[in-house]
C-alpha cells in the first residue's frame, strides 16, 4: 500500500495579476509526516516563477472547511455551497484561492483511510527520530 497520497486540484486565484482564472495545484499527504498536508503550485502560477509548496496541518484543512480557521501564514474558510477559500500569507503578499470543497473532501477521505484522524501519533517512531537527532552529538 502506498504511503503517499497526491491529488491534483483546480485552484482559482482571486485578484490575480496577471489574470489567471485557474491553476493546477497538487495536494500531498505522506504517512511519514501524518499531521501535515502540502499544497504545491507550479512555477507559472507564482510571482517568482518557481514552484511553491505550502505545508499546513491536516486538522486546519478539516476544520477550515466547516468554519473559518487559522492564524498566521495559512487560513482556511468555507465559501458558499461548494467552495473553500485558502489564504497563504507571505512577506511578498497574500494569495487567496478557491478550491472545490468536493475535491478537498475526496482528498481528506483518502488521507483518513491511510491514517485515521486522531491516530496520527501511531505513525511516528519517536525513538528512531530522537536517535537521528542525537547521532554524532557526543
Amino acid at each position: 500500500m502506498s504511503t503517499v497520497i497526491e491529488q491534483p486540484v483546480e485552484a482559482r486565484l482571486v485578484a490575480a495579476a496577471p489574470r489567471m482564472p485557474s491553476i493546477p495545484a497538487t495536494l500531498r499527504y505522506d504517512r511519514d509526516d501524518p499531521f501535515a498536508v502540502r499544497m504545491t503550485f507550479p512555477a507559472p502560477a507564482t510571482l517568482e516563477g518557481v514552484e511553491v509548496c505550502w505545508t499546513f496541518s491536516r486538522e486546519l484543512l478539516i476544520s477550515g472547511m466547516q468554519e473559518s480557521d487559522g492564524h498566521g501564514d495559512v487560513r482556511v474558510r468555507p465559501y458558499g455551497y461548494d467552495r473553500t477559500v485558502l489564504e497563504f500569507h507571505a512577506p511578498e503578499g497574500t494569495a487567496v484561492i478557491h478550491v472545490r470543497s468536493g475535491e478537498l473532501r475526496r482528498f481528506l477521505q483518502a488521507t483518513g483511510e491511510l491514517v485515521p484522524v486522531g491516530l496520527e501519533h501511531l505513525q511516528l517512531d519517536l525513538d528512531h527520530d530522537l536517535a537521528e537527532l542525537m547521532r554524532g552529538t557526543c
